[in-house]
């Protein structure tokens, strides 16, 4: 274990996997914090993770663009209220520039074995590279693993088929019938965008979706001018946008019933204004409590379900021919092009990588019952392993950017103890584990994400995988970490 010259403590050899947001963050608060030894793996040959992958027509950020910011990293350039994939792609690229991160990270490398041997971990690339590391971050984000609908031919259809997250720019698509699949958030950017230059665009719909009606907005030259010489300003309006969201839109899906009661109003408000047709509204109107699906911030998805080029299909799919797609009653839909809006798998986390913990137990095995973390980053049996943005993150409507800072911090306690020689390794008890996952479950039972829908908030047993508490109570039992609920060695 090297030492630092300058500093009698340990000084731990670190590995991170992932060079999206989170991977950032890391490299910098380690830095920050005098640790050289980062290593950083990325499967692509870009960092950016989320905003690399997706590129569709409108991808933009939910999350106000002034608090989607690091805390050492403020941007008062922002073009637009809510910023577009690519100028968030640029700000990543532009932070990890400036801060010194690319020269740290392996690209095109991606993380094939990981395995605790010895107080350490052995990890492994695809490109026959074997480090030791003293603690590894997983850093693979919440959405990186596109869904495919299981439908019945869908490998037969002739015409271009794509992924929002795997968007193909070289397919032409103006002038062409095009189907997708799929109302959610990623849906309602870019059905809009779609169609403005489709002949025909057919929205396939299994469950219509809540949308709050808040539109984004350009940042005048004057207003950017002003952040940028008044740097208070901009931490007064990103300490408004964070206030907002947590005592008002994270606090009406927790149970909080005077903001759910407002939301719900303005969400209903919103489908009863912005569609006038009954029948359309019925087919768009959800039969479960607003925020129990992630709510949608958007003005532009009903207008755009409403010009005569738009079609929703709300009868469920029952096979895809070579030209079509065809519903279970029959009905045929001719299409050139098949888009597939079909989300992610939020629990696959760091897999499909082999992970080995104490006893050579896989991550697979440790979690047939359920996902087991405590704190939502700490892994009992994969001592000094971590899992960043794990279940029981409160992604609800949140910026993930001040969720992996708040957890990076509680990590950098931990090293630091490990660097004062406190122990070699550390994992969570499995009663303190265990206790964590009834505490949060305890919590859900006030929370509309049990408000009767099927969504990607749930796991594989039905339970929500966010936090169910206030933003508030989260941080403050985020502070410290409580030591009696580890299990730590020392050689």
């Amino acid at each position: 274990m090297a030492k630092n010259g300058n500093d009698h403590r340990r000084q731990p050899r670190i590995v991170v996997i992932g060079a999206g947001m989170t991977g950032i963050l890391l490299a910098v608060r380690m830095q920050q914090a005098g640790i050289e030894d980062v290593t950083i793996f990325e499967k692509a040959s870009r960092l950016g993770g989320t905003w690399r992958e997706n590129t569709y027509p409108g991808v933009a950020c939910d999350v106000p663009s002034h608090m989607y910011t690091y805390s050492f990293a403020p941007n008062p350039n922002w073009n637009e209220l809510f910023a577009s994939g690519d100028e968030i792609q640029a700000y990543f690229e532009q932070v990890a520039s400036d801060q010194g991160v690319q020269s740290r990270i392996h690209f095109e490398e991606t993380v094939t074995h990981c395995i605790f041997q010895e107080n350490h971990w052995r990890v492994t690339t695809n490109q026959g590279r074997e480090i030791a590391a003293d603690f590894v971050f997983n850093c693979t984000g919440i959405l990186h693993r596109p869904v495919l609908p299981d439908i019945d031919g869908l490998d037969r259809f002739r015409g271009p088929t794509f992924h929002t997250a795997r968007w193909d720019h070289d397919v032409e698509l103006a002038g062409k019938r095009i189907g997708i699949i799929g109302t959610g958030a990623t849906a309602a950017q870019a059905i809009p965008e779609l169609a403005e230059v489709t002949e025909e665009l057919v929205v396939f719909q299994r469950t219509p979706q809540w949308i709050l009606p808040v539109g984004n907005r350009t940042m005048a030259p004057s207003v950017k001018r002003h952040l940028r010489k008044h740097p208070a300003s901009l931490r007064r309006l990103k300490a408004f946008f964070t206030w907002f969201m947590s005592q008002f839109l994270t606090k009406a899906v927790i149970g909080y019933k005077v903001q759910n009661t407002i939301f719900t109003w303005l969400c209903k408000l919103n489908l009863r204004w912005s569609v006038k047709d009954r029948a359309l509204r019925a087919k768009l109107t959800p039969d479960y409590r607003v925020g129990c699906k992630r709510i949608i911030v958007n003005t532009t998805f009903y207008p755009a379900i409403q010009r005569p080029n738009v079609s929703i299909e709300t009868e469920a799919i029952e096979a895809v021919s070579e030209s079509a797609i065809h519903t279970v009653s029959g009905k045929q839909h001719a299409l050139d092009v098949l888009v597939l809006a079909t989300g992610f798998d939020p629990m696959a986390y760091m897999r499909p990588m082999q992970v080995l913990g104490r006893n050579g137990q896989s991550i697979d095995q440790a979690w047939e019952g359920g996902i087991k973390a405590y704190r939502s980053i700490c892994l009992p049996g994969f001592p000094n392993n971590f899992l960043m943005l794990g279940p029981n993150s409160p992604v609800g409507n949140y910026s993930v950017i001040a969720i992996a800072e708040v957890q990076c911090d509680y990590l950098l306690q931990l090293i630091e103890r490990w660097r004062d020689g406190q122990f070699d390794t550390i994992e969570p008890t499995t009663a303190a584990t265990e206790n964590f996952r009834n505490y949060v479950k305890s919590g859900h039972r006030k929370t509309v994400w049990v408000g009767g829908c099927n969504s990607w908030y749930l796991d594989q047993e039905g339970s929500p995988i966010l936090w169910p508490y206030s933003w508030r109570q989260w941080t403050q039992e985020m502070a410290t970490p409580e030591m009696a609920d580890f299990n730590t060695d020392a050689s």
